[in-house]
């Protein structure tokens, strides 16, 4: 089978199993006369796996080391994936209350009297919000109510360029690469 092939078959682009190919996820069972990649019946029953195993978030380094070993190794993996999700989420949640609050009673941040960037930045910090949280706190807010994280960021008082900057990352923002 082509690269291609394979690649339209699993939903994936050419360029990703390459990608694969050169941090040794995923090698092609040989090569044509012309020199093209052939991939093996066994080559795609790998990449079905691999597959898999992104769905469930497991970085590729740890699904290359967990290919063809015990399925210990694999429960293990798995296991670890699901506690790192559990305190995901728990952190999700927490962001969702915070908005959840402010969203409740939209006046609520005029009532509030003079908030300023640093204000929010050491409220949300004193929560337990990491740099990390900030940038998905950002995501969210921008996903969830584009002209409302505008209008927040401005009652904030932060300058225009800076607000423009700010939301430009929380578009941009991706919790994972894709490969």
């Amino acid at each position: 089978m082509t690269i291609s092939r394979l690649a339209k078959q699993h939903g994936l682009s050419r360029s990703t199993l390459l990608y694969y190919d050169r941090i040794g996820l995923l090698s092609p069972g040989g090569r044509l006369h012309n020199g093209y990649r052939h991939y093996t019946p066994r080559d795609e029953k790998r990449l079905g796996q691999i597959c898999l195993y992104r769905r469930t978030g497991l970085p590729l380094a740890e699904i290359r080391n967990i290919l063809g070993r015990p399925r210990q190794e694999l429960a293990g993996a798995l296991e670890r994936q699901l506690h790192d999700l559990a305190t995901q989420i728990e952190a999700l949640r927490s962001r969702q209350r915070v908005i959840v609050e402010l969203l409740k009673d939209r006046r609520l941040l005029d009532r509030v009297g003079h908030m300023t960037k640093e204000k929010w930045v050491h409220l949300l910090r004193g929560s337990g919000f990491t740099d990390a949280d900030l940038a998905h706190w950002h995501r969210d807010f921008e996903r969830l109510d584009p002209a409302y994280h505008q209008r927040f960021l401005e009652f904030l008082g932060i300058p225009p360029d800076e607000i423009g900057a700010i939301r430009e990352r929380a578009m941009r923002a991706d919790p994972e690469p894709h490969s």
